[in-house]
């Protein structure tokens, strides 16, 4: 792997965690330093991230980590819906069953053991699972180029709203709405399962943003 790009994917993933908080700075010398590599790949990578959306140059402050504001907020969600319920629906007709089986099994074991950290981290490292699998059975290289970008937005978003426990189970049963419809091979079905998760998921994260403001970096 270039170094460039091993610096893209380390601070990609820095960014999409959390370790990277929005509005953090990224000057050159520091970054250069902490991640042991020259400024020529470092800057490519920002360059690759800014592009991507999750760096923004800011006045007298060189780069940052980007913020979101709520505006960003309904934006993501309008184009997510667009494409994942289009995915959904591709997925249904060009599915092998068996992988999205497999996959309905895992979630529902999932969902009944959620609690502690450690199996919600489990839950949404399966969930990407789940939406990587929808991702290949869709087989449009175009969607799943879109897709990429939304979905690194969505990690972040994540951290916007609360770990509730509720909402991750009434989650669980939307995402085996969509996976029962996607196995049946029923696109119209998988398409409204979708929707509706992803309506749910968007109040959930509102009502979080009215209760715990967005801090200031974010609204930038």
């Amino acid at each position: 792997m270039r170094t460039s790009e091993r610096v893209y994917e380390l601070l990609r993933e820095e960014i999409l965690d959390g370790t990277l908080a929005p509005g953090a700075p990224l000057a050159e010398i520091e970054q250069s330093e902490r991640l042991g590599v020259s400024r020529t790949p470092l800057r490519e990578a920002l360059s690759r991230l800014q592009g991507d959306g999750l760096v923004a140059a800011r006045g007298g402050r060189g780069l940052v980590v980007a913020g979101l504001s709520l505006d960003d907020v309904h934006e993501l969600f309008e184009i997510r819906a667009a494409l994942e319920v289009k995915a959904a629906s591709l997925a249904a007709q060009r599915r092998d069953p068996a992988v999205f089986e497999a996959l309905r099994e895992e979630v529902r074991a999932a969902g009944e053991s959620l609690g502690d950290d450690g199996s919600r981290a489990g839950f949404y490292a399966l969930v990407a699972r789940m939406d990587a699998a929808i991702d290949r059975a869709a087989a449009n290289p175009y969607l799943l180029a879109a897709l990429r970008g939304v979905r690194a937005h969505v990690a972040r978003l994540r951290r916007l709203s609360s770990d509730d426990a509720a909402r991750l189970r009434e989650a669980t049963q939307e995402h085996l709405m969509i996976l029962d419809a996607i196995i049946e091979g029923a696109p119209t079905m998988a398409a409204h399962a979708t929707e509706l998760h992803l309506h749910r998921s968007l109040a959930s994260i509102l009502r979080t943003i009215d209760r715990q403001p967005v801090p200031e970096e974010h609204r930038q």
